[in-house]
């Protein structure tokens, strides 16, 4: 089933055993984060967090975790929750087809029941905010969903990006956002300043399960993500007009808030615990004037907790990261056979592969790295043979042992383009990317003594099938 509002995703969590409440009084710092933190850490199968009793807080409801596991992410996804990970890499891949799907325009939204503008802005007393890591500068709204526009097409609605972005309370009415190069709303950032304007934008907060998914997919800068959340739903994606900016927001989100990044105005952001499993440093990044809130009663405040993979992060950012990156490679390549770039947004990605002829793989890993996304992101690429599972690691592992020989297997590249966040950059934002071929040979390439290999006997399938039934029924 398709949900249309954050909280009633939470009462699927709940009836499913997925959503856990803490009742007891706890800290908002490090109480709230170190639990996300911990629910990374007991299993793939860890619930969502339900806080409504934290010290200094009056009416605080802050939900945290809540696409972290496989369970949780099928769930969103409609599936059952016991889908296994490839499965619903497969069938991500299988609605991916379906798109576009329309979206579908309702009237009195939820997030219309409050609003304050003007100098009664104060994001304090909207939201309970609080530090995710000892060592960030400030609060992060690290779950928000952007709404921009192209300055050059402002009616084009396919051009209008809904992206996920760091963003930081820096007051009252201000937020710092960080508008990676590669990404949608840095074009639209571009385009407005070369123009002398500010550039409005609408932020929006606590989104059904499918907005954070579809928000931070690596798309085509002319491809609409309510359109593709109309095809992971099965049904098309209720949005609303917001009221300042007028812009297409969420119908179903918890807080919408409005106004302007303001033109060629940057203040010091950060730093910040990040995806990459290390803090980023302060940067000199833009800055958002708000000029409305309009928010939900009792609004519900949802945040994700990221550091040290795994997190919560890479589960919403798994899936929707190795599809898209499936998909513009087999546009090109249709001998590509699965894409695993679950680890660390895609700065890793194992691709399985068949060859047309010698050499046909490497070619598979430099498309892979000209992608939207590995513009960014794909630092290193492993391809193995179209008979490796990408995403059993053993598999991988001894396809690299065995078939790789460094001298002409491994391929650097100096200086390419990465976001600036990825730790090893030198300098930030530039590195070395690296692809490992380890596939078998094929004609005209002849080397390595690969003439010979075992397989699985053809009952290993059916006998898998026999021993996971047995386990199950012990």
């Amino acid at each position: 089933m398709a949900y249309d509002d954050l909280r009633s995703f939470l009462d699927a969590l709940e009836k499913e055993g997925q959503l856990l409440r803490i009742g007891e009084e706890v800290s908002p710092e490090p109480d709230l984060a170190a639990a996300a933190n911990a629910a990374g850490r007991i299993g793939e199968g860890a619930p969502a967090l339900w806080f409504d009793n934290v010290t200094g807080f009056t009416d605080a409801r802050i939900a945290m975790n809540v696409h972290g596991s496989w369970r949780n992410h099928a769930l969103a996804l409609g599936l059952p929750k016991e889908t296994s990970t490839r499965e619903q890499v497969e069938e991500f891949a299988r609605r991916w087809d379906d798109f576009p799907v329309t979206p579908v325009r309702r009237e009195d939204p939820p997030w219309q029941e409050n609003s304050v503008s003007g100098d009664e802005v104060n994001l304090f007393d909207v939201l309970p905010l609080f530090r995710l890591n000892d060592g960030d500068g400030g609060f992060y709204l690290d779950k928000a969903a952007v709404v921009s526009r192209d300055p050059d097409e402002p009616e084009n609605f396919d051009k209008q990006n809904l992206g996920i972005y760091r963003i930081e309370v820096i007051g009252t009415d201000r937020l710092a956002l960080q508008p990676v190069p590669m990404h949608d709303i840095a074009q639209h950032l571009r385009k407005a300043e070369e123009l002398g304007e500010d550039l409005p934008v609408a932020i929006t907060l606590g989104n059904d399960p499918v907005v954070p998914i579809v928000a931070g997919m690596p798309m085509a800068y002319d491809q609409s993500e309510y359109e593709m959340a109309g095809a992971l739903r099965g049904e098309p994606m209720p949005i609303a007009t917001a009221p300042l900016t007028g812009f297409d927001v969420p119908w179903g989100s918890e807080v919408v808030i409005e106004g302007h990044i303001e033109s060629r105005v940057r203040q010091i952001e950060g730093p910040f615990g990040e995806f990459t499993g290390h803090y980023s440093g302060g940067r000199r990044m833009p800055v958002v004037r708000i000029e409305r809130i309009s928010y939900r009663t009792r609004p519900i405040f949802e945040s994700l907790y990221l550091g040290m993979p795994w997190t919560e992060c890479d589960y919403l950012v798994g899936p929707n990261t190795c599809v898209p990156l499936l998909k513009q490679l087999r546009a090109e390549f249709p001998e590509v056979k699965a894409v695993n770039a679950m680890y660390t947004h895609g700065l890793l990605v194992i691709i399985s592969t068949a060859k047309r002829y010698g050499g046909f793989a490497k070619a598979v890993g430099m498309r892979a790295m000209t992608t939207p996304h590995g513009l960014g992101y794909v630092s290193q690429v492993i391809l193995v043979d179209e008979d490796v599972d990408p995403f059993d690691l053993p598999q991988v592992m001894w396809a690299q042992s065995a078939k790789v020989n460094p001298s002409e297997d491994v391929v650097v590249i100096p200086n390419l383009s990465v976001v600036e966040l990825a730790p090893a950059s030198q300098p930030a934002g530039v590195t070395s990317k690296m692809i490992i071929d380890a596939t078998t040979p094929v004609k005209p390439d002849v080397r390595g003594n690969f003439g010979t290999p075992t397989k699985d006997l053809p009952e290993t399938a059916e006998w898998a099938d026999r021993l996971r039934s047995l386990i199950a029924q012990r």
